[in-house]
């Protein structure tokens, strides 16, 4: 696996190592030893699955408050997103600047969001089947969310906005920009 910094500290995408011959390929999409060398979690608790019908639709952006706060690795397995992670830790030099990338079948990247992060994607496409590990359990009581167009941050979708859940629709905005 190669992995590359992206602009926000802790942030990560990994490009995955294909031994590819006549029958296809082969690929590890994770491995403890290599992640533990860059100093990054290697205890996944729950992994989980988000399968999206249609191009356009937004989830996220979603984070866990305090002791829940999660890690996550991200991939997605049949089609394509737009990935984004927003930096929420208030004391950090990069605080609600974004960083996105194209995560799909064919490229095989993954995205390694450290806690302190709000997360979500756009399906490009329709079908689009996101694989996720997560470092601890889900914890309702600390789930929480910004609102996708946010002026706060000033995400960019590549696609209009076909469709979110009311949850996310829901997400109040930063404060401020109320």
């Amino acid at each position: 696996m190669k992995f590359e910094k992206t602009p926000l500290e802790g942030a990560y995408l990994v490009a995955l190592d294909r031994l590819s011959d006549e029958r296809g390929f082969f690929a590890r999409t994770f491995c403890a030893k290599e992640f533990a060398e860059h100093q990054l979690e290697t205890q996944f608790v729950q992994a989980n699955l988000s399968q999206n019908t249609e191009a356009g639709i937004v989830r996220g952006m979603h984070f866990q408050r305090g002791a829940d706060a999660e890690v996550k690795l991200v991939r997605c397995i049949s089609g394509a997103v737009y990935d984004v992670i927003v930096d929420i830790r208030e004391t950090s030099p990069t605080y609600l600047k974004w960083f996105a990338a194209e995560l799909s079948a064919e490229n095989g990247m993954l995205m390694y969001v450290p806690k302190g992060f709000a997360h979500g994607y756009q399906a490009l496409t329709e079908n689009a089947t996101v694989h996720y590990m997560v470092s601890t359990y889900y914890a309702p009581d600390a789930e929480g969310g910004l609102c996708y167009d946010d002026p706060a941050m000033g995400i960019e979708w590549p696609l209009l906005v076909s469709s979110t859940s009311p949850k996310d629709a829901s997400w109040p905005l930063m404060k401020g920009h109320e």
